[in-house]
């Protein structure tokens, strides 16, 4: 398989979903706080995200006319497919990592898991509305005097 901007695209969006299954359906499992909880599944969204950046940089050239100073130079940033690739795992790697942290949080808080799993969908799908969510059900459900411990491994 070569590594195109294509097959990782692909690649990158399937991995990430067992992740979110895993969430939503096993969140308390050892698999689950191994996988995704501790981070590593997040972390190698992290290197990929790492590595479509370094070849936008120093492989490809399009470095001159992009960047973040104007709306414009985003949209020029995003004609480059390896640049494209890095946004996209972006949002990959910073949606599960949230809801990593939400399901830990709600743990920690008592928080029913059917109440965090409408958070899930939305951090998945539309990654600030599930925060905002989260943010609002979070107020809604303060800590206790004592948290419920939530095991890491």
């Amino acid at each position: 398989m070569a590594l195109s901007p294509d097959s990782l695209f692909q690649l990158a969006s399937t991995l990430v979903l067992p992740g979110w299954l895993l969430l939503v359906f096993a969140p308390r499992w050892r698999v689950t706080r191994w996988v995704v909880g501790s981070g590593a599944l997040p972390v190698l969204l992290a290197v990929l995200y790492a590595g479509c950046i370094g070849w936008h940089y120093f492989g490809s050239g399009q470095q001159a006319q992009s960047g973040f100073g104007s709306l414009a130079e985003v949209a020029a940033l995003f004609q480059d497919p390896w640049a494209l690739l890095a946004g996209w795992v972006h949002y990959l790697c910073f949606d599960l990592a949230l809801g990593a942290w939400a399901c830990r949080d709600a743990q920690r808080r008592g928080v029913p898991h059917w109440l965090v799993v409408p958070v899930l969908l939305l951090t998945f799908m539309l990654g600030p509305i599930g925060f905002l969510l989260y943010h609002l059900l979070r107020r809604a459900w303060p800590l206790a005097a004592a948290p419920v411990p939530v095991a890491l491994a």
